[in-house]
């Protein structure tokens, strides 16, 4: 199953409902301008010396994209930009390639080669927090090979051949480039403005949902400065924006300012009231997460399709408050097996705690629900029955989430569950 059908069936929307999956392309934003979207999105920027790129798309989805491109022009990559090196972005390059072309320019953050040695070094671990967040497990991903494209971490086939602090500008045939850095879903992402075609390229600074600066299983992210770089690009006054995911907005630029500046408010609103919390007496973390009161938007592009925004209240919290829940039994907790079993024993078994758990779940109580299933499992974990109810109740937790990370991860624990593995 390509990528591109199992993000759509997992959103439970189709990609003209729910703008973060839309594909398509070639679109022309602005003279001799492309943008095609296959999952991600690649703009092709045409110029007198050749393409200058911004990002490359997965490498299974590179020659799809490549394919969109080529219906407008044949001319070969100049320069290429990965605006962050996530696999989406900066795996696609070599599809886009001419026969016998030289090796284009390739550029990126200086952050960017130490991403890829963390990936090589922590594979396994990038295997299986990948498979969760597809909505399975490890073998099953293997199996269908949902994950072919997660399943081999390091380094792209074409790695940036130049790497920059914090701005670079390029010129190449004639036409000019602003490359920025801005930490924001990643610490070396990169935002492309071009001036003489007021097109800007923001990655997945925009993605056309709740900014993906939460995203429970990934490393720091920044929604501080992700707003601040969201109002730098509105300052642009750019005429057409052309994002990470999604469709682009072409020539309309009060939209794009707008876009742009209501997710810099609702990212700094959350930033604000995590930051009073823990001010007041730096409670327990998750006494924090419920303390905030989670901005709410009518606009398309500020929905929970992909991430949540309760999630960001997390990746701030994380940033300024340590690994330490708050909760004093979680300083030196006992081995989770040991302490379900107990909470079992009180209870009458893991079987009562199921009773009640599906009790909750009928009240509309799933958070209760899922902490009670959890004890259940890893106290009897080998249980047949137990393991059917308990997948149950995760998979009636995942129907009622919008977000497809909170859905897909809901899916993952049920399928674990049915492997009675509570979490691997």
């Amino acid at each position: 199953m390509d990528v591109m059908t199992l993000f759509t069936r997992n959103s439970g929307k189709s990609p003209e409902e729910a703008k973060f999956f839309w594909t398509g392309g070639p679109i022309e934003v602005a003279p001799r301008t492309w943008f095609a979207s296959a999952f991600s999105g690649v703009t092709a920027f045409d110029t007198d010396e050749g393409i200058v790129l911004v990002d490359s798309g997965l490498a299974r989805m590179g020659p799809m994209l490549n394919g969109m491109i080529r219906m407008r022009t044949q001319a070969p990559i100049h320069t290429a930009v990965f605006t962050q090196g996530h696999v989406d972005h900066a795996f696609g390059l070599k599809a886009f390639l001419q026969e016998g072309q030289p090796h284009p320019r390739v550029i990126g953050h200086r952050a960017m080669p130490a991403r890829f040695e963390r990936y090589a070094l922590t594979s396994g671990h990038n295997i299986a927090i990948n498979a969760r967040q597809f909505g399975g497990t490890v073998r099953a991903s293997q199996e269908a090979d949902h994950g072919a494209d997660y399943d081999t971490f390091g380094a792209p086939a074409l790695p940036p051949t130049e790497t920059y602090e914090t701005r670079v500008d390029l010129t190449v045939g004639g036409v000019r480039f602003e490359v920025h850095h801005c930490r924001g879903e990643t610490d070396d992402h990169t935002w492309v403005y071009c001036p003489e075609r007021g097109v800007l390229c923001p990655g997945d600074l925009f993605i056309w949902a709740v900014p993906n600066a939460g995203n429970p299983q990934k490393v720091q992210r920044y929604p501080w400065e992700w707003a601040a770089g969201l109002r730098a690009m509105a300052a642009k006054e750019p005429r057409t924006m052309c994002p990470g995911h999604g469709g682009p907005v072409v020539d309309d630029p009060a939209l794009v300012k707008r876009m742009l500046l209501e997710s810099a408010d609702f990212l700094d609103d959350i930033v604000e009231q995590t930051i009073e919390a823990m001010n007041d007496g730096s409670p327990p973390h998750v006494d924090i997460v419920h303390r905030v009161a989670l901005p709410i938007s009518d606009s398309p592009w500020l929905q929970n399709v992909y991430d949540d925004a309760e999630f960001i209240i997390r990746n701030v919290v994380r940033y300024y408050g340590g690994w330490w829940s708050g909760r004093p039994s979680e300083l030196k907790p006992p081995p989770r097996d040991d302490l379900a079993k107990e909470i079992a024993r009180l209870a009458g078994g893991a079987g009562a705690l199921l009773r009640r758990a599906e009790e909750l779940l009928e009240r509309g109580e799933g958070r209760l629900a899922g902490s009670l299933a959890d004890y259940a499992l890893e106290a009897d974990p080998d249980s047949a029955d137990t393991q059917k109810r308990v997948a149950a109740i995760y998979e009636a937790r995942a129907e009622e989430e919008e977000g497809l990370m909170s859905r897909n991860l809901f899916r993952s624990a049920a399928a674990y569950a049915k492997d009675g593995r509570p979490y691997r």
